[in-house]
């Protein structure tokens, strides 16, 4: 069976919203390895629509020093959760909506590599809620950012294994963890 795998830059106050405003200055070779073991672990890619749109607004034209990961995540298959949208018009991508849990766990069942996610925070809670996600890995920034979308709100309570723990150099901790 396939994994599902959730990859999130995160700040000390568990801000996980816009880290393009504050995780480029940590960003090194370390976490550019991270970031590209997940992806290399990976021949499917799910999203939330929110962070979807925003991927889907930047990266099938994006040319530049990029351009290996634009052509990663424009030509591997993706599936976005979604009760309104209907017709994702960004390459290889189909929209899940209806019973969501049941087609993620239809998807696990497939053959292939992992299944990574890449933000989507509201995503990434209601498949650990589920039982759908196998590995959360947090890219911890030592950083307060002070306001922003936190990873878990009021009311979620999951207990969870610390699996495999690195310090970067700039200090960013690399923590895994699966479902205790």
């Amino acid at each position: 069976m396939r994994k599902t795998v959730a990859g999130l830059f995160i700040s000390l106050d568990g801000v996980v919203e816009r880290p393009d405003q504050w995780h480029f200055p940590y960003f090194n070779d370390e976490m550019g390895a991270a970031v590209g073991a997940q992806a290399a672990e990976a021949d499917t890619l799910l999203f939330g629509r929110v962070t979807f749109e925003e991927f889907a607004g930047y990266w099938p034209n994006h040319q530049g020093e990029d351009a290996e990961l634009a052509d990663y995540l424009n030509n591997t298959p993706k599936f976005v959760v979604s009760q309104s949208l209907k017709n994702p018009e960004w390459q290889n991508s189909t929209v899940i909506g209806g019973d969501v849990m049941a087609e993620i766990a239809k998807l696990k069942e497939q053959p292939g590599k992992n299944i990574s996610i890449t933000g989507s925070a509201t995503l990434v809670c209601t498949l650990l809620a589920n039982d759908l996600l196998d590995e959360l890995r947090l890219l911890v920034h030592p950083i307060v950012v002070g306001t922003g979308a936190r990873l878990f709100g009021e009311g979620v309570q999951k207990e969870l294994k610390l699996v495999e723990s690195t310090t970067f150099s700039t200090g960013v901790l690399n923590l895994v963890y699966q479902p205790a």
